[in-house]
């Protein structure tokens, strides 16, 4: 994941205050009271892609200051979410995307850990008064991944769905992929299919479905990319807000540590990710309302500023009705045009489909 990291190999003041911190730590104990004292505590999902992304965030840290690590500047705890607790239901059902992150921000805001590590696409859009996303990493590939049973194999290079057996059953727990399909095979049938990645294949090897989507990003970051039947173009599966990066949060007023984790952030991914998350908060659908949202930014040409380029998708849950509109800014407006283009498409958009049910 060497991509992922800045090019400047300077530690941040913060990173070497902490550093000097850690070399007094390691020779006595301080006796300033009042300062932050160590290790740092950072919370985290305990499945295998989290605790992926958790480490390769620390590695990342540490990059900047080998000290952080020969001290053991940071403790990793994992929490246990009722998003991964309850398997047998909708997130939807049981309180939304949200339940991936109540738990890990709650020992957050009581101060049980420093700061926490999330799959950007897990946290809801508003988060708990007294915290805030303080960096994003570097986005890795935000496409979807359809990977189908043993026997199936993609017939039609220009159609992904063409290997996919009339009224093929699909294993899936995403209202916005799902949509996404049954606009163009509305003869799929869709079940219900819970859990970390390798419980999904593990499922799907058994046939208890036909195909089953990931994300890519996922497969990446666990090495197991290969199991990717069918990669979707952005164009044909509009990806979820936040798909692909990684975002850490801290306590609002904890002004060291968001000192410390800007030193690490990645421009890129900010501007991407606040584009998708204000389309997000102004579409505002409830957790059964299919939404998408894909932000890049564009290679500046002729001398010109890069340009930011915002898809955002608006559907039905049986696919009926889906909307996909697209807008064009600078990256520096990047709030104010996720904001435009979800007023586009909720101006434009049946009513109801925004309504809890």
């Amino acid at each position: 994941m060497d991509s992922a990291y800045p090019s400047s190999s300077a530690p941040s003041p913060a990173l070497q205050e902490l550093a000097a911190e850690a070399a007094a730590r390691q020779k006595k104990a301080s006796g300033h009271s009042g300062r932050r004292t160590l290790p740092l505590r950072v919370g985290t999902r305990g499945s295998p892609l989290a605790l992926v992304q958790t480490r390769a965030f620390l590695t990342t840290l540490t990059r900047f200051c080998p000290v952080l690590r020969d001290m053991g500047a940071f403790q990793e705890h994992q929490i246990n979410t009722t998003g991964d607790q309850v398997q047998n239901r909708r997130l939807a059902e049981i309180g939304g995307k949200g339940l991936f992150a109540k738990e890990i921000h709650e020992a957050l805001l009581d101060g049980r850990i420093d700061f926490a590590v999330h799959s950007l696409k897990d946290l809801e859009t508003t988060l708990p008064p007294g915290l805030v996303l303080a960096c994003t990493l570097k986005r890795e590939d935000a496409r979807d991944a359809l990977i189908l049973s043993p026997g199936l194999a993609q017939s039609d290079p220009d159609d992904p769905y063409s290997a996919l057996p009339e009224g093929a059953l699909i294993g899936c727990a995403s209202v916005r992929r799902q949509a996404q399909m049954l606009h163009v095979r509305p003869d799929l049938k869709f079940g219900l299919l819970r859990g970390n990645v390798q419980t999904r294949l593990d499922k799907l090897a058994a046939h208890q479905c036909q195909a089953t989507l990931l994300a890519l990003a996922g497969l990446k970051r666990l090495g197991m990319a290969e199991r990717a039947s069918i990669v979707l173009d952005p164009t044909v599966m509009v990806p979820a807000a936040g798909q692909g990066i990684v975002g850490v949060t801290v306590r609002e007023d904890d002004i060291e540590l968001r000192e410390l984790l800007s030193a690490i952030e990645d421009y890129e991914a900010r501007a991407v990710a606040t584009a998708e998350r204000s389309l997000l908060a102004e579409l505002d659908g409830s957790c059964r309302t299919p939404i998408g949202g894909y932000a890049q930014l564009l290679p500046a040409e002729d001398g010109k500023d890069p340009k930011l380029h915002l898809t955002g998708l608006v559907a039905r849950e049986d696919g009926s009705f889906l909307l996909k509109r697209s807008i064009t800014g600078l990256p520096e407006d990047a709030a104010r045009l996720g904001k435009e283009l979800g007023e586009s498409l909720r101006k434009d958009s049946p009513a109801d489909i925004f309504e809890e049910n």
